[in-house]
Formats: structure tokens, C-alpha cells, sequence
């Protein structure tokens, strides 16, 4: 069972201090759910543990199964099994889904090993079928003039391929409609067990009645200043994000 130790973590952009001090635990067949007010460094936190150049890891530890990964390129980050949802994917025109996830599973073999080619799309298709996605899907390029929820899809589906010990979904639930959030879900949670931890960055309650979480984090000004279970999203949607700085400001009163 894998995990991901996040231990007192500060990020900068330039000389702005985003996140402040945020420790976190994730552990696989874990989903946690982090949930706060625009600008408070909910996004900031995925990019930072994914390797993204602009921002700066400036103390604190990221441990992927107790060894830092901080010292690791975005690519190496990856290959240790850190996988991130972007909130907005990027277009690949010309290069077909199917031999976008082959380059990216065959990057991580050692220099000299090659894919099986029939057991590759055995595998493809394998997957696609527990994900309910049409094989035709995999001919066409990577996001290119999909709807929102064609490009979920094809993330999920790059998900399951990839099998990540952690996933980062930087706001996955974005501008998508019902159905397409539909899709993220039964992906997800298709795919929940022993072997995957979950961080899941969402403004909304409702992407938490379809992946419902073991744990919900409230952050505010970089930090995660407010734990509970699934109902604690249920009162932030109720009651917003008045009260917690409310409770902040009397406990620093």
C-alpha cells in the first residue's frame, strides 16, 4: 500500500508565498478531498507535488512511499507513480490517444525494452470496456476539439493505463455538466482500492456525491485550517466559508 507524506510544505510563485505550512497524509485506497475559497493555493499544492516549473518547493517534504520525490523532475515524478488531472488539458493535434498512452507506458521501461504491441491493446481495450468508453475513442487526437467531457474521459482513460500510486484532480469537475461529471465519477471510484490515493481539489459538494471522500480538508490562506468526513462538505455548501474564517479569527483573537 502506497503513500503520500506531505510534511510542512511551503510554495512560492516569484516572491509570493501561496501555500504556508500544509502538512497532509495520504494513503492508498484513501480519497481526501480538499475543498476552499478561490486564491487560497488548493491548485498551487497539486502543480507544486506534480514537478510544474513555476512554482518553488521553498522548505517542507513531499515523500512518494517515505523517499522525497522533490529532488525529481516532473517526468521522474510521474514515472514514481504521481499522476495529475489537469483542470484544463492540453490539446496534442495529431497524436492519436492510443499512441499517446503507449509513448507514455513506454517511457517508464529501461532503456532497451519495448511494448508488446498485442498486449498493449489487450490492455487498452480492457480498460476501456470497465470505463464504458468506445474503442473508436483511441484513434482520435489527444483532446483535440473535445467537449469538457471528452477530455475527462480521456484522462480517466489515461488514468487506469497509467495506474498512478497517487492521483492530483486540480479541480477535474470544472465546467462540466452532469453527465460528464458522471464520467469523472464512475472512473474514479471504478478504479478505488488499496493501490490508489486520491487527492481530489473541488469547489463544489456535488463531485463529492458521486466520489464520495474518506476525508474532506478545508484550506484557507495555504493552509489546511479545518478536517472532517464527507458532511463537512455538506456544511460548506450550506453555510459557505464565512464561519471557518470566523473560527480563525477567534482562535487568533
Amino acid at each position: 500500500m502506497s503513500q503520500l507524506e506531505i510534511k510542512n510544505l511551503h510554495v512560492s510563485i516569484g516572491d509570493k508565498e501561496i501555500v504556508k505550512g500544509l502538512s497532509l497524509t495520504i494513503k492508498g485506497g484513501e480519497v481526501h478531498a480538499i475543498m476552499g475559497p478561490n486564491g487560497t493555493g488548493k491548485s498551487t499544492l497539486s502543480k507544486a507535488i506534480a514537478g510544474h516549473p513555476d512554482y518553488t518547493i521553498t522548505s517542507g517534504e513531499v515523500l512518494l512511499d517515505g523517499v522525497s520525490i522533490l529532488e525529481k523532475e516532473a517526468d521522474e515524478r510521474a514515472r514514481a507513480g504521481i499522476f495529475l488531472a489537469f483542470q484544463y488539458p492540453s490539446e496534442i493535434p495529431g497524436v492519436s490517444i492510443a499512441n499517446f498512452l503507449r509513448a507514455a507506458l513506454q517511457a517508464r521501461l529501461a532503456d532497451g525494452e519495448e511494448i508488446d504491441a498485442s498486449g498493449y491493446y489487450k490492455r487498452l481495450y480492457a480498460k476501456m470496456d470497465l470505463l464504458k468508453i468506445d474503442r473508436k475513442f483511441t484513434s482520435r487526437a489527444v483532446n483535440d476539439g473535445f467537449s469538457g467531457g471528452e477530455k475527462k474521459r480521456c484522462e480517466i482513460l489515461q488514468m487506469a493505463m497509467l495506474e498512478p500510486k497517487v492521483a492530483l484532480m486540480d479541480e477535474t469537475d470544472s465546467g462540466l455538466d452532469i453527465d460528464a461529471l458522471r464520467i469523472v465519477a464512475d472512473g474514479v471510484n471504478t478504479m478505488r482500492g488499496p493501490n490508489l490515493g486520491v487527492l481530489l481539489i473541488t469547489h463544489y459538494q456535488r463531485l463529492l456525491d458521486y466520489i464520495v471522500p474518506d476525508y474532506v480538508h478545508v484550506m484557507y490562506d495555504g493552509r489546511i485550517v479545518k478536517s472532517g468526513d464527507k458532511n463537512l462538505a455538506h456544511e460548506l455548501e450550506a453555510k459557505g466559508y464565512d464561519w471557518i474564517k470566523k473560527e480563525l479569527a477567534t482562535a487568533q483573537a
